[in-house]
């Protein structure tokens, strides 16, 4: 290490119990997507007194701070996310909302703001040819899709994702290269690099029948839940026709089944994310989950309303990073750190996956967790690997990546080809989006 990586080390060393402090406190307030108020103020009240610039209230709650002022040639933003999962079993979740950080993306922040303390030191901020920025984005977790639906009407979002909407606004136009990072509950210290994943496109499917007394009079009602329940049947039968290299997941849940046990429902709200690795695969697979929602609206001549959303697209990763490789290597004896092989691939989705289509991506992992991530037994039991390591990494790649003239930074930016332009990004987010309805009464 130089003399300036020394001295990164030392100053996040220096303020450790700050920094598990902070990712304590927010462990401790989880809040849900487009809702991260509490954490949206914490992380800005810090940002503010690090960096010389900051902005808030980025597609909702997004927090922005400028390392520098003045705007410079290359921009390197460090990503953290903002918001918790639904986890209501969790010892730590909010007991009204049920939200939980059993997602880690606390340790995310934790690592921006320890990144933010390293690189704010004179000497080193001097050294960097370059501006950081540190980014606390909103909505990664894409759930309550009728909540966001509404917000959507009101106009205050366009897209379900943080990410997406960020790039939509124009948030991340003045950023040239990203850097994200994530927990793992897998048995490893530090992995650089990202896989391929999975995208999806998310429906709030909403049947409307008729109420009825469910023991006087059932002849009288129309079962929108019975509804639902033929056209959940119907997509289980299409499972066979799905194709194993193209990675379908469709898991729907129901979010309102009735009102009262003794009324016939009258209204049913289903709610789905159909995933798939490549678009051409989330097209047919939500085309099949259309067509068997409307087979249970043909059968009991229900109502049925299906809005599809654009949700997220796969993830084009980079190959593991050098520069970070060997950041992580410096902080953990040889061994403890390893790469993502360019073959890895994973079935769940990420707005990261939006970002790698504009930009060049940098994503790395580290572990300290145990339990599966989103469940009630996910728990943070090594607070140095997850928040203090991560702080550590990156800063170090930052520094890397703007030293000397940003050379590699400079490069990394030149080499990279974009798959959309932010205008061809909203284009084509907005083709995915629509709304079917179809009123089955005359089937009757």
């Amino acid at each position: 290490m130089d003399s300036i990586e020394l001295r990164i080390i030392h100053t996040i060393d220096e303020n450790r119990e700050k920094i598990i402090e902070f990712a304590r406190d927010v462990y401790s307030h989880p809040e849900l997507g487009y809702k991260e108020f509490r954490t949206s103020a914490k992380v800005k009240e810090i940002l503010e007194g690090i960096c010389e610039r900051t902005e808030e209230k980025l597609a909702v709650t997004g927090v922005k701070g400028y390392l520098k002022k003045e705007e410079q040639e290359i921009n390197l933003a460090l990503i953290g996310e903002l918001d918790a999962v639904v986890s209501p079993y969790h010892p730590y979740a909010d007991k009204e909302t049920g939200a939980c950080h059993a997602c880690g993306h606390h340790a995310q922040l934790a690592g921006i703001i320890g990144a933010a303390i390293a690189l704010s030191d004179e000497r080193v901020k001097d050294a960097l040819d370059g501006n950081v920025t540190f980014f606390a984005v909103p909505a990664e977790e894409y759930g309550e899709i009728e909540f966001k639906q509404g917000l959507k009407a009101q106009g205050v979002i366009r897209y379900g994702g943080g990410k997406s909407e960020l790039i939509r606004i124009g948030a991340f136009d003045d950023v040239d290269i990203s850097l994200v990072h994530h927990i793992t509950s897998d048995p490893v210290d530090i992995t650089v690099g990202g896989a391929k994943s999975n995208g999806f496109v998310s429906k709030l499917i909403r049947y409307t029948g008729k109420d009825s007394h469910a023991a006087a009079a059932p002849h009288k009602g129309i079962n929108a839940l019975n509804a639902a329940s033929l056209g959940l049947s119907a997509l289980a039968y299409h499972r066979e026709t799905f194709q194993d290299s193209d990675s379908v997941r469709i898991h729907p849940i129901i979010t309102k089944g009735g009102s009262l046990v003794n009324v016939v429902p009258g209204e049913t709200v289903v709610e789905t994310l159909v995933r798939a690795r490549t678009i051409e695969a989330i097209e047919d697979a939500a085309a099949k989950t259309d067509r068997s929602f409307s087979s249970g609206a043909y059968a009991l001549g229900a109502k049925l309303e299906i809005e599809t959303a654009p949700g997220y697209l796969p993830v084009i990763p980079l190959p593991a990073d050098e520069d970070m490789f060997e950041a992580a290597k410096a902080i953990l004896p040889e061994g403890r750190v390893i790469k993502v092989p360019e073959s890895a691939f994973m079935t769940a989705s990420t707005d990261v996956g939006d970002l790698t289509h504009i930009q060049p991506v940098l994503q790395f992992q580290t572990g300290g967790a145990e339990g599966e991530l989103h469940s009630d037994k996910f728990r943070v039991f090594d607070e140095e690997l997850s928040y203090i390591n991560t702080a550590k990494i990156m800063a170090l790649t930052a520094y890397k990546l703007l030293k000397d003239g940003a050379a590699k930074a400079r490069k990394m930016k030149q080499d990279y080809q974009p798959r959309f332009s932010r205008e061809d990004y909203i284009a084509y987010m907005d083709r995915l989006e629509n709304t079917f309805e179809r009123d089955f009464a005359d089937e009757r």
